[in-house]
C-alpha cells in the first residue's frame, strides 16, 4: 500500500496521483550509458536515481496535497486544501516542448509544496484547483 493511501484520515479520498514526466528518468539513463564506458562504476548512481523516482509519491486528496520522497527514510510535504493560496506553474522552454514542468503550491504562512518535473503540469494545476475550490 502506498504512503498516500496509508495516511488517509476518515472520509478522505485520493482524488488524483501525479507521475513524473519521462524526462525525470533522463539522469538515470545517462548514468546507465556512462556505465558502459566506466565498466559499470556509475550503475549504482543510476540505481539510486531510479529508486528515488520509484519511491516518489505525489497526489491530492479531498483534504490535502501530498508529496512523499525517500527510499529508506521518508520526507513528506503536505498542505491542507483550505490553506492553499496559489498554484503556480514553472515551465521552461524544454518543459513547454516536451510537456513537463514544476508545480508550486503556496499556502497561507506555510512552506510551499513543490511537484518537480511533473507530467502535464496544466492538468495537475486544474486537478488541485478543482479539489481546493469546488464549484458550488
Amino acid at each position: 500500500m502506498s504512503y498516500i493511501e496509508e495516511s488517509l484520515s476518515q472520509d478522505e479520498k485520493v482524488m488524483a496521483l501525479f507521475k513524473p514526466h519521462w524526462f525525470a528518468y533522463l539522469p538515470m539513463t545517462l548514468w546507465l550509458l556512462l556505465g558502459l564506458l566506466t565498466f559499470g562504476l556509475t550503475w549504482l548512481i543510476a540505481l539510486y536515481e531510479y529508486l528515488k523516482l520509484r519511491f516518489l509519491e505525489q497526489g491530492v486528496t479531498n483534504k490535502r496535497v501530498i508529496v512523499k520522497r525517500g527510499i529508506v527514510s521518508r520526507k513528506t510535504e503536505e498542505m491542507k486544501l483550505n490553506s492553499i493560496e496559489t498554484v503556480e506553474i514553472n515551465q521552461g522552454v524544454m518543459g513547454r516542448l516536451f510537456g513537463f514542468g514544476d508545480i508550486k503550491v503556496t499556502g497561507k504562512g506555510i512552506s510551499d509544496v513543490v511537484f518537480n518535473r511533473i507530467n502535464d503540469p496544466m492538468a495537475v494545476k486544474r486537478a488541485i484547483e478543482s479539489v481546493s475550490n469546488p464549484v458550488a
